[in-house]
């Protein structure tokens, strides 16, 4: 199907607040397997915060965590092994994720194509920053100057997609030495709040702020008209 088509389209844009890991991901998969049967019928992007957790995707590779579980409780930092592609990375306050449920049979039904966009929706927020950020030859995830400032690893089934991307918006970035960031030797992972200083700006934009920037530009690249979902998602699971 042209993407064309999909103009009229809606994207559900639900804000989760604070909610741990384990209750983001069951909730994500309720709404991966109504968006799946139906239940619900437009696209949605779930954007929430976590509490400190690290989680290992599919490719991860015990050794690119480098703390020990004890090391991990004295930080409160929990552990989770997940079914998305990737490596491991780190989820935590002051960072924006971002979980898009969308069916791909009504967009293009190729993974690395949807990758690319996700990518793309958000070197297009982050624009609107005033951060200008890009690709790496080879990689997945944003970039900006050589740094990393946001992390990207999805599932998939039925074509309808989950788990999705962390934006670090005002993370406390030393979290990220607990491990191999997405596996990639000697990466220097960044911020807004941290790009933004070295720009000469003392303030950071609220979370709320980042948040409505990246739900509008998910919306220009998808092509779908981005709408507050007011309680539709989690009434329809």
């Amino acid at each position: 199907m042209s993407r064309e088509l999909n103009t009229k389209r809606e994207l559900w844009v639900e804000r989760l607040g604070m909610m741990a890991y384990a209750e983001a991901l069951d909730f994500q998969r309720q709404v991966a397997k109504a968006r799946i049967s139906g239940a619900i019928p437009e696209d949605v992007l779930l954007l929430v915060e976590h509490p400190p957790v690290v989680t290992m995707g599919r490719s991860a590779k015990e050794n690119h965590l480098l703390a020990t579980p004890a090391l991990l409780a004295a930080r409160g930092v929990e552990l989770f092994e997940v079914e998305r592609g990737g490596d491991v990375t780190f989820h935590g306050p002051g960072q924006l994720v971002g979980y898009p449920i969308f069916d791909l049979k009504q967009h293009r039904q190729d993974l690395h194509w949807y990758l690319r966009q996700v990518e793309e929706a958000l070197i297009q927020g982050l624009g609107m920053l005033g951060i200008e950020a890009g690709r790496e030859e080879g990689l997945t995830g944003v970039w900006t100057s050589g740094r990393k400032i946001a992390s990207i690893g999805v599932h998939a089934r039925d074509w309808v997609t989950w788990h999705g991307f962390a934006l670090n918006v005002s993370t406390d970035l030393s979290y990220f030495g607990l491990m191999v960031p997405c596996g990639i030797q000697q990466v220097t992972m960044t911020s807004v709040e941290a790009e933004l200083a070295l720009q000469g700006t003392a303030e950071s934009p609220s979370m709320e702020a980042v948040a409505a920037l990246i739900a509008k530009s998910f919306g220009t690249v998808f092509d779908l008209e981005v709408t507050t979902s007011h309680g539709a998602v989690a009434a329809a699971v």
